[in-house]
């Protein structure tokens, strides 16, 4: 390691003097401005993890469903999945190092996890349409460079492309072709031959209206669209030629604010979706005959594709174990209807991406969904290859749906969630099914719910737990909430500290939207009297 070639380099890439970050779910994510120096770390850390795993690490630039003035980075683990904890504590460390500590601290890391500097590193390069991510791309590489790790620079790719990239290259191609190419071929051939299977033809199953959130999801969903085109017909909008990235626009705002985005003119029947900036989120919605606007988010996502997977596995004659991993934040609707009509089983774990993955990783297939449209579906090694054993071996019914299975296999990406892979598993479950986008949303009916938020002095004040259901601090708040909740029907209440900001998030669900409104703010007036809300009370009214 030479150390003074990484001083001289570092002060190229100089820290703000004070400034502190912390590695969350999301990597680190802030204004642009603030954020050179994090690449180039980000670009040495990703060298000394590559070194310590023998394996190729990606990094990402990024910030997702963030506004454009903002950026970030995160790194990705050997089989395309999320850094581990003990290194985004070290991602932290080395972050928030002042330049006369830098090489302590590098030092003090290789010691600590047992680097081999000697040991070759590999790492891999995305990034997304941000003005500013070309640049900061170009910081992360030297900081790659300078600790003698050889990188390859993909350019532009979504975020689940660059998770793709790092599997295929750490599975020998077993995964699939690490190149761009690889990818639109190995999704595309599993959908046409998926979409050749269905009984259904006409143009209302064959044609997909898309928000690509003026982000990169646009431009590979472009490229991609040859490829896929015999099986479905998309039509791009907001596609960055001239909107903001995340602006009116993409899977987050459609959720949040319950309505199309800019640009977009929903007729009666028209399937929809919204990709986010990064395009690992989806979320479907439709307008019904009297125009009113339907959302079809992560939940009845979840609830489409394990019900397929069950009903394929019923035809085949397999008993595998299936489960439904989601969040207290999941609508209990779903989870009445997977438990009770599917006979699915459903876990709840903490909420992000990492603890559903990890918690889906544990069943022979395991799907998981935010309802915020972040999901995937993961399939062991034995059923993969049980599957692909038995489409070979079996004949008539139960052949067809071992085929089905095994190309739906192949159309998820299971390094992690994937808007233009879940929208094609989507799309071929819907033709294959003969199912039209309100029959799907007819399946259950979601719970009315409300979500607030209440500021706070000091929001470690509350901790829970039973995946984030139970408030175990302050004393007296949990009892407060079920006091409340006891009140109305069909209804329940939960409430956790924010990850990023000094506020409480509330959320509330009941029989009626009266109710789960009601019950919404009664929980953050017991929040702000025993927890330390600051400003004014919560009042009612939304």
């Amino acid at each position: 390691m030479d150390l003074s070639a990484i001083t001289k380099h570092s002060a190229l890439h100089a820290k703000p003097r004070g400034l502190l970050l912390q590695y969350g779910t999301a990597g680190f994510r802030m204004k642009a401005e603030h954020l050179d120096h994090i690449m180039f770390r980000m670009g040495l850390l990703a060298v000394l993890r590559s070194k310590q795993t023998k394996s190729t690490i990606g990094v990402m630039v990024t910030a997702s469903h963030n506004p454009e003035e903002d950026n970030g980075v995160k790194l990705v683990d050997p089989l395309g999945e999320m850094l581990a904890p003990s290194w985004e504590e070290h991602a932290t460390y080395l972050a928030n190092a002042e330049e006369e500590d830098m090489q302590r601290v590098l030092i003090d890391i290789s010691e600590k996890e047992a680097v081999d500097l000697q040991q070759d590193a590999f790492v891999v390069i995305g990034r997304d349409t941000r003005p500013s991510s070309e640049k900061f791309s170009q910081s992360v590489i030297d900081g790659v460079t300078v600790l003698g790790g050889q990188v390859h620079d993909y350019g532009l790719l979504t975020t689940p492309q660059l998770h793709y990239m790092v599997c295929c290259r750490n599975t020998s191609g077993q995964y699939g072709m690490a190149t761009i190419e690889g990818y639109y071929q190995k999704l595309s051939r599993a959908f046409v031959e998926l979409t050749k299977q269905a009984s259904c033809s006409g143009d209302e199953y064959r044609s997909l209206k898309v928000d690509c959130a003026n982000g990169i999801g646009a431009l590979k969903l472009k490229e991609m669209e040859h490829y896929f085109s015999q099986g479905l017909s998309v039509q791009l909008f907001n596609d960055g030629t001239k909107g903001k990235l995340n602006h009116l626009c993409g899977a987050d705002f459609v959720k949040s604010h319950q309505k199309p985005p800019q640009g977009m003119e929903i007729k009666f029947n028209e399937r929809c979706c919204s990709f986010d900036g990064d395009a690992d989120r989806i979320v479907y919605y439709y307008c019904d005959a009297d125009g009113h606007f339907h959302l079809i988010d992560g939940d009845k996502i979840a609830t489409l594709i394990s019900s397929f997977l069950k009903e394929l596995l019923l035809e085949i004659g397999e008993n595998l174990n299936v489960g439904v991993v989601q969040t207290a934040y999941a609508n209990g609707s779903s989870t009445r209807y997977l438990e009770e009509v599917m006979k699915v089983p459903v876990y709840c774990t903490k909420t992000g991406v990492k603890h559903l993955h990890h918690k889906a990783q544990e069943f022979d297939i395991g799907v998981y969904f935010e309802a915020n449209g972040h999901g995937t579906a993961l399939f062991s090694k034995a059923v993969e290859d049980k599957i692909n054993q038995l489409a070979r071996e079996l004949e008539d019914k139960k052949g067809k749906a071992a085929k089905i299975l095994r190309n739906i296999i192949d159309l998820f990406n299971q390094a992690a969630g994937d808007a233009i892979a879940d929208m094609l598993v989507i799309e071929a479950i819907l033709a294959l099914k003969n199912l039209t986008i309100e029959q799907w949303d007819a399946l259950y009916t979601d719970l009315p719910n409300r979500q607030l938020k209440v500021k706070v002095a000091d929001r470690k004040v509350i901790s829970t737990t039973d995946a984030e259901r139970q408030a175990v601090t302050p004393p007296g708040l949990q009892e407060a909430i079920n006091d409340l909740v006891k009140k109305y029907r069909l209804s329940r209440a939960f409430v956790r500290p924010s990850g990023t900001e000094d506020v409480i998030r509330v959320y509330a669900e009941a029989d009626s939207q009266e109710s789960a409104d009601s019950l919404a703010h009664e929980v953050s007036l017991a929040v702000f009297d025993l927890a330390g809300g600051i400003g004014e009370r919560p009042q009612p009214g939304f």
